[in-house]
């Protein structure tokens, strides 16, 4: 359907049709047609069984919208009309199901758009005109010039770890020392910190985003995001915290998808409850850059968040960050933590509260108020460690784990037998 096409004359194509299965949706969608310059004639009753069987006689229109409120098993119904559809179709689905899965799958398999019903003018009006510009756009069919895209991730094991700190550092050298074009994205709505760490206000791209769906394309992206450098653009929120988050997540799977094709980095600062409310938000995400701390707290949750990642995240890389770390004053010790975990940390971050408290009086990210600091050079080599991540070299980022039970991965007691132990030495000496 949205296979490479080149424009041209539409020769014996109409412009648009319509298989809609309800009168109130066609009440909404022909005063909209007409008002594109289409015929409304063209807004046919039935679904996407109707919509086959009128295809298979006939030459596809430039852009078809089909209903999948009668369908019971819409991808497979889909696949059925890509076979009849023409290349260069661009197709819009309408449906009943509030599904992000299905909405992803549908994305996937070539649709251009997925509305909810019910449905409203300026939902039709937006999606009509986006297809218009696709259908209209040059394509290439070679498909030269594609670009590699690199996208991580950034979650924090436990709140205040510093999660969104590495998070707006990593995206600033991405885009200032490589030359990148990145997009940084930050998913905390009400608190998140990705405009305030840079010196931003953060608009209100996100929360329309979250909003509307189905606004969302190139032209979205480039008015909505916030630019902080050359190459770097910000999508971030302060929502007003009497305003619950009312999503199913299709607002992020679209924004990757955007970010995929404008950018050539993308970071997500991810609140760890992202995690089990938006699952398929890591389905195309090369790596996950873990932050943790080396207390027993962040030990088991990193123990959870690696098991979840391997479940539902398999193709992304983990890599294991500690920040904070002072020598000497962990709750618990490296190796310790490491055993626990069952892998390696990748990379630690010394505690600096200097430096925190320099960047933020600067107005600037971690990384680039403090480049000499030992703790920026550190996040230097993270950024370089992801910026050469790729789909099929899982182990250029992470160690390889061994084979120990899953109750035998955190020893809770044995830990805090060897802090209790070393309690009482230093009180021994003491007295």
């Amino acid at each position: 359907m949205n296979s490479p096409w080149k424009p041209g004359p539409l020769g014996n194509r109409d412009p648009f049709a319509a298989f809609i299965c309800d009168e109130s949706a066609l009440d909404v969608l022909r005063p909209v047609v007409i008002e594109m310059g289409w015929q409304p004639e063209k807004c046919n009753k039935g679904g996407l069984r109707n919509a086959v069987q009128s295809l298979s006689i006939s030459a596809s229109p430039a852009i078809l919208m089909v209903d999948l409120s009668e369908s019971g098993d819409p991808l497979n119904d889909i696949n059925a009309l890509a076979e009849v559809c023409e290349p260069g179709t661009v197709v819009i689905a309408v449906g009943q199901v509030n599904d992000v899965r299905l909405y992803r799958d549908l994305l996937a398999s070539g649709i251009h758009d997925y509305l909810l019903k019910p449905l409203s003018a300026s939902q039709v009006r937006d999606s009509l005109t986006q297809a218009q510009a696709v259908f209209m756009a040059p394509r290439n069919a070679d498909g030269d010039g594609v670009k590699s895209h690199v996208s991580t991730a950034v979650v924090g094991t436990r709140g205040g770890v510093g999660a969104s700190t590495l998070a707006t550092s990593l995206a600033w050298l991405l885009s200032a020392d490589h030359k990148r074009p990145t997009a940084l994205l930050d998913l905390d709505v009400h608190f998140g910190t990705g405009a305030l760490a840079l010196d931003l206000e953060p608009g209100r791209g996100l929360t329309d985003a979250i909003e509307n769906p189905s606004r969302i394309d190139g032209l979205f992206i480039e008015r909505a995001m916030i630019r902080a450098n050359d190459h770097l653009s910000v999508l971030s929120a302060e929502a007003p915290i009497n305003s619950p988050l009312l999503t199913d997540g299709a607002a992020f799977v679209q924004l990757e998808e955007e970010f995929r094709q404008a950018f050539e980095m993308t970071v997500i600062d991810m609140p760890r409850n992202m995690l089990i409310n938006f699952p398929h938000l890591l389905a195309d995400v090369n790596v996950v850059t873990l932050v943790t701390e080396m207390t027993l707290a962040s030990a088991r949750d990193t123990i959870r968040i690696l098991a979840w990642l391997k479940s539902n995240a398999p193709n992304a890389q983990p890599l294991i960050v500690a920040n904070k770390v002072q020598a000497g004053a962990s709750e618990i010790s490296r190796n310790d933590f490491e055993a626990s975990i069952e892998r390696k940390v990748n990379y630690l971050i010394p505690y600096d509260l200097k430096a925190a408290t320099n960047a933020a009086k600067l107005g600037q990210t971690f990384a680039d108020a403090n480049r000499t600091a030992k703790s920026g050079q550190t996040i230097r080599e993270i950024a370089k460690a992801i910026l050469g991540a790729s789909d099929d070299d899982g182990a250029s980022l992470a160690e390889t784990t061994t084979n120990i039970s899953l109750l035998g991965k955190l020893d809770l007691k044995s830990l805090l037998a060897k802090k209790a132990k070393g309690k009482s030495s230093r009180e021994a000496e003491l007295s």
